[in-house]
């Protein structure tokens, strides 16, 4: 399943972003589609993944109440609505999906995922 990531940018401490992540091809070719982001001399990390056979999503605690997840399935998009930005949230952020269904524990593991899209800057600086 192609991905395009979009919608990053810069923002001041304490602003919002949306991202969006188009989504082609059959939306049955996955389970798993989510969130990751890595920031400079980092590992990828995952931000937050939604499950589709559980109809559950995962946020990684760093972002909890501040990072929303949304999917348009009329528009085969996903959203990352991002408030309350932080310096520390500054990366490189990319979509993903995988095919097969993973256990909790592992479903924020950017190893896990198999399709990437193109990433979008986002940088969070005053």
């Amino acid at each position: 399943v192609p991905l395009q990531a979009s919608g990053g940018g810069l923002v001041q401490p304490g602003g919002s972003l949306r991202l969006s992540c188009a989504l082609s091809g059959f939306t049955s070719d996955y389970n798993m589609i989510g969130w990751f982001r890595q920031a400079p001399g980092k590992e990828r990390e995952g931000v937050s993944v939604f499950s589709r056979l559980d109809r559950r999503t995962t946020y990684a605690e760093s972002v909890k109440g501040r990072f929303t997840m949304s999917m348009d399935n009329t528009k085969s998009t996903m959203y990352l609505q991002m408030d309350d930005l932080r310096p520390e949230d500054t990366a490189v952020y990319y979509c993903a999906t995988r095919k097969n269904r993973l256990i909790l524990s592992a479903v924020l593991s950017a190893a896990q995922y198999h399709s990437w899209g193109q990433g979008t800057l986002v940088t969070v600086s005053s």
